[in-house]
């Protein structure tokens, strides 16, 4: 596979995680756990049958480190993103969350080679203070204020922004493994779900649309597709395009229904957008090629 192809293959993702929150909020009463474990199965059986379509199935085992790094990031992400959905306004979660291009840029900037410079100290306050308005939009309109939800959602950027940057440590490691690891992360899924929750047993066809949405799209072939273009494609490229999944996944909620436009919405999304982009922007001279780990 071309580094052309692979870029477009990890653009991809960035397009189907544009109907993530619309697909959460879709799930409706299914409890976060139960949801998580559901969406794992779909996605891994769907990996899983695309590689024996390609006769790469033998691809499909993960080493140790990278699993672990699979429990890690999407189990750890998908569970704090779902729970932050379910118990925050959805626009509002969802936007927080998006954070994590910004952390990208961050966490690269302090790896060997890199060098936090000034843009990326400002791109971070121009993030922080998108996510005081979208807090103070729900305080000042007699909301919840600082909920639940919003710091799982910044938790979940935490963790999918540390993932992305040590996962182009594995460049060696086949993208089918990820099969077996989504598989391996509904394990612990239906057994915090069995701890904490009770089953929805009977979710409506809406419900079901959501699950399988998010079960096919947002995280089986997502999950996948930046795999690839992490790994084999133009990271600083899908780094700047990320950008834009926030606007996606905003625009989105709005069409659907799932969230009201309104002024203060639009000004934290492309204060999001901005902060990650002055952060991004800068002189070439580092390389953002991954390199193999072993595990």
């Amino acid at each position: 596979m071309t580094s052309h192809t692979a870029t477009a293959t990890g653009a991809i993702a960035i397009l189907l995680w544009s109907t993530l929150a619309l697909f959460t909020a879709m799930s409706g009463r299914v409890p976060p756990f139960q949801l998580v474990g559901m969406t794992f199965v779909i996605g891994g059986v769907l990996v899983l049958a695309i590689a024996a379509l390609r006769g790469r199935l033998h691809l499909a085992r993960p080493t140790p480190a990278s699993f672990l790094l699979g429990l890690y990031g999407p189990f750890g992400d998908t569970a704090l993103y779902y729970a932050a959905v379910k118990t925050a306004p959805a626009a509002e979660a969802n936007l927080i969350h998006y954070l994590w291009p910004l952390l990208i840029v961050l966490f690269a900037a302090l790896l060997p080679g890199g060098g936090l410079r000034a843009r990326h100290l400002v791109g971070a306050l121009i993030g922080l203070v998108a996510t005081a308005l979208l807090i103070s939009g729900s305080l000042g309109s007699g909301g919840a204020g600082i909920r639940l939800g919003h710091v799982l959602a910044a938790l979940g950027a935490f963790v999918w922004a540390s993932y992305s940057v040590l996962s182009r440590r594995f460049a060696g490691v086949p993208s089918e493994s990820l099969a077996i690891t989504m598989l391996g992360c509904a394990i612990p899924a239906f057994a915090c779900h069995v701890a904490f929750e009770a089953t929805l047993w009977t979710p409506n066809a809406v419900e079901w649309g959501g699950v399988l949405g998010l079960g096919l799209g947002s995280i089986g072939l997502a999950f996948i597709c930046w795999d690839i273009g992490m790994k084999k494609g133009d990271v600083a490229f899908l780094g700047v395009a990320s950008y834009a999944a926030p606007v996606l996944s905003t625009v989105v909620l709005v069409i659907a229904g799932y969230a009201a436009a309104s002024w203060l919405l639009a000004i934290s999304c492309v204060l999001i957008v901005v902060g990650a982009l002055v952060a991004s922007f800068g002189p070439a001279g580092r390389s953002t090629e991954p390199q193999a780990a072993g595990g």
